[in-house]
């Protein structure tokens, strides 16, 4: 997979459009479609920028590693028997929330954490 197919793949895998990410970024949307289509490139700092937004490691944005941050054993809604809040979209100011009672989960209960 090359850059232009991991961004679209992590952009489609928030549910993103290429609009909505666009403005996340403060960039046009011909520019997002154009990572996508691979006639040009982010820079470095955008590249960071989009791994944040986009919930995915540097790494996997870059090609250093295959897999992108959230994998197929990563916990869903549908997991915990509940509707999924927001749209499916968490928002921004709920993010470190939820991020915090993750955190405390898995320093109770570090044998669930890297489980297959």
């Amino acid at each position: 997979m090359n850059l232009a197919e991991r961004i679209k793949n992590a952009r489609t895998n928030k549910h993103y459009t290429q609009k909505e990410l666009a403005e996340l970024l403060n960039v046009k949307s011909t520019t997002v479609s154009g990572w996508e289509l691979g006639r040009n490139e982010p820079s470095i700092e955008t590249l960071k920028t989009l791994a944040q937004k986009l919930n995915v490691s540097f790494d996997y944005l870059a090609g250093v590693n295959g897999q992108a941050q959230n994998s197929d054993t990563a916990l869903t809604w549908s997991d915990l028997d509940m509707p999924m809040p927001y749209g499916g979209k968490l928002p921004d100011e709920l993010k470190s929330t939820y991020a915090d009672i993750a955190k405390g989960y898995f320093k109770r209960h570090p044998e669930y954490l890297n489980k297959d």
